[in-house]
């Protein structure tokens, strides 16, 4: 393999491997890992490419070790834990306003059989009430 296809095939491989789609590896963000990824030999990358090797370094030094996938499922997490705090206070707020409305049913429902009542009682008694006059 010539100089040039070894340094397309890092090249290739450290783009995969920082994006989260390793193809022949584990996808570490390790020299073994891209090393293997290439389809090389490590002591390619560590005594003859060393300006990729640093380079690959710099790139995994700037994410965090974190390859692009991981970054962006992270932030996907983040926005479903947002949405899931978001839905279980609109839950809360419909158990609270039916636990209201619950309670306005009942003191309706007592006052009317309360009235119910009182119109049994005055229709029992035989006396009529009389209309006001205005």
């Amino acid at each position: 393999m010539s100089d040039d296809e070894e340094r397309n095939a890092i090249t290739a491989a450290m783009q995969r491997l920082l994006a989260g789609k390793p193809l022949r590896s584990s996808g570490a963000l390790t020299i073994v890992a891209l090393a293997e990824e290439a389809g090389l030999r490590r002591n390619k990358l560590t005594h003859k490419h060393t300006d990729l090797k640093d380079l690959f370094y710099a790139e995994v030094k700037a994410r965090n070790g974190i390859p692009a996938s991981e970054i962006k499922l992270r932030e996907q997490i983040t926005a479903l834990e947002a949405r899931i705090a978001s839905l279980r206070q609109e839950r809360d707020d419909y158990r609270s306003a039916a636990e209201t409305f619950a309670r306005a049913v009942h003191m309706l429902t007592v006052e009317n059989d309360a009235l119910r009542k009182e119109l049994s009682k005055r229709r029992s008694s035989g006396v009529t009430a009389l209309p006001t006059r205005s």
